[in-house]
């Protein structure tokens, strides 16, 4: 079979080469995944620069922890599957239900894990979960990071966002798009920010009615909160980081959180909290989430009939372009790789 791999000690793209190695077999409780499609998040973008957690990564890495595909294999002492289920890897490995705990991972896509952008891929079955019904493979691509991390940032933790209150997501990457169609099917009103106008329009038609261009007002967090009637946001969506972080706490609600995704902008220093303590909001971290919430999401996907918005599909021989055009400007949505 084929699989694309990074080479130990990568600092940039030219360390993907794509090689041929034997197929999988199944181990004991592993199924084997013939992998129809794949798709990349941003964290995909560092690993091959060396600045994911970790750092430089130690040997040689498939990449991508998001891969859709159908059983192929099965091992001995595997119940919930057999040959012809369509499924995906977990993105955690470990952690199929509960809150975050300390042995989770491992991670797919990055050291020691497994990955994805192969032609089939051996995993535990604890590790893999259904798809949505109604998707279709490179669809469902798109859900083991993004689609995951923007279920829990909306329904999971201490303050799930509910019908009638307000959201903000920040941009159109894939996580703010999900959480937008996600809390829009619930009954969430919608607001959004872009640089582009034209990405303001384009979302429009996926839950995003009232939007802010960043750019026109570079104190977007004001803007929003003016948008909601002196209301703001019961949720923040914050994929950001520290580069917008101090606009997403003057756009929050009172009693609103803040889902801290962020990992895009890290170039200045993390604000001061006081305007979290003025209005008695908070922030929570997000690292993804468990294979209980995909199950949840796949559910929701299915009632509501949500289509996860798909930029551009490459071809599994050109994935160095699709890294490429992944981390350009003028990204909508999510970069799908189609594998066999």
């Amino acid at each position: 079979m084929r699989q694309w791999i990074i080479g130990a000690g990568a600092t940039d793209l030219s360390a993907l080469r794509l090689d041929t190695v034997p197929d999988p077999t199944p181990a004991a409780d592993e199924v084997v995944i013939k992998v129809h499609a794949g798709s990349l998040n941003f964290r995909d973008q560092a690993i091959p620069l060396g600045k994911y957690m970790g750092g430089v990564l130690p040997a040689d890495q498939v990449p991508l922890s998001d891969g859709a595909g159908e059983v192929v294999a099965v091992g001995s002492g595997v119940g919930a599957y057999e040959v012809g289920d369509r499924v995906a890897g977990a993105f955690f490995q470990n952690w199929t239900d509960g809150p975050p705990h300390a042995n989770a991972g491992p991670a797919l896509g990055a050291a020691p894990a497994k990955g994805m952008l192969a032609e089939y891929v051996a995993l535990p079955e604890k590790g893999v979960v259904r798809l949505p019904e109604s998707l279709t493979y490179e669809e469902a691509a798109t859900l083991p990071c993004a689609g995951v991390t923007a279920w829990n940032a909306l329904f999971e933790g201490g303050r799930p966002v509910k019908a009638g209150e307000k959201a903000l997501v920040l941009g159109t990457g894939g996580v703010s798009l999900l959480a937008a169609q996600f809390a829009h099917a619930a009954g969430v009103e919608v607001y959004g920010t872009s640089g582009s106008d034209e990405k303001i329009a384009r979302a429009k038609p996926l839950g995003i009615a009232n939007s802010v261009n960043y750019r026109t007002y570079p104190d977007w967090g004001d803007e929003i909160f003016k948008l909601t009637g002196g209301h703001g946001a019961d949720k923040v969506i914050e994929v950001g980081g520290n580069g917008t972080l101090a606009q997403s706490m003057r756009a929050v609600a009172f009693a609103g959180e803040i889902a801290l995704i962020g990992v895009i902008t890290n170039a200045e220093a993390p604000p001061a909290p006081h305007a979290l303590m003025m209005r008695g909001s908070s922030i929570r971290g997000i690292f993804v989430g468990n294979a209980r919430m995909f199950a949840d999401m796949a559910a929701h996907i299915d009632r509501h009939g949500i289509k996860p918005v798909i930029d551009k599909v490459f071809a599994f021989e050109d994935a160095i372009e699709a890294y490429t055009y992944q981390s350009s400007g003028a990204l909508f949505g999510k970069v799908v790789i189609r594998i066999g």
